[in-house]
């Protein structure tokens, strides 16, 4: 998701600055929520800036590099196994467990899975 740009946050922040001006009533006007305006206000008054912030990168992989390596070399030699055999495998091997989506995502990243193609239906 894109943040919103530098001038829309100074339009809304200049029109909350206006007399009378109310949070709801501007937040209708552009589109935005109160709590964005809550927030941008906040950052404004705390910063002095109405930029947005950096992106943090989201957060940290659950499987590191090495993990992945394991999990790929495993389904090299367990090419039939399914997700849940696989959540067994690793939770054996690891000691931690991880969610199957982890691990399908994994395996998709490195052309192990595929999307499923739509059925087709014989006329």
């Amino acid at each position: 998701m894109q943040p919103y740009s530098l001038d829309l946050r100074t339009r809304v922040a200049a029109a909350c600055h206006e007399p009378g001006a109310r949070k709801a009533a501007v937040a209708q006007r552009f589109g935005v929520s109160r709590a964005f305006i809550t927030l941008l206000l906040r950052q404004q008054r705390e910063t002095g800036s109405l930029a947005p912030k950096p992106a943090n990168g989201g957060p940290a992989r659950l499987l590191s590099a090495d993990d992945q390596a394991w999990l790929v070399d495993y389904v090299g030699q367990h090419a039939d196994a399914t997700l849940a055999e696989l959540n067994d495998a690793w939770r054996a091997h690891s000691g931690r467990p991880v969610g199957r989506t982890c691990l399908w995502n994994v395996l998709r990243e490195h052309g192990l899975r595929r999307k499923k193609k739509p059925a087709r239906h014989r006329a």
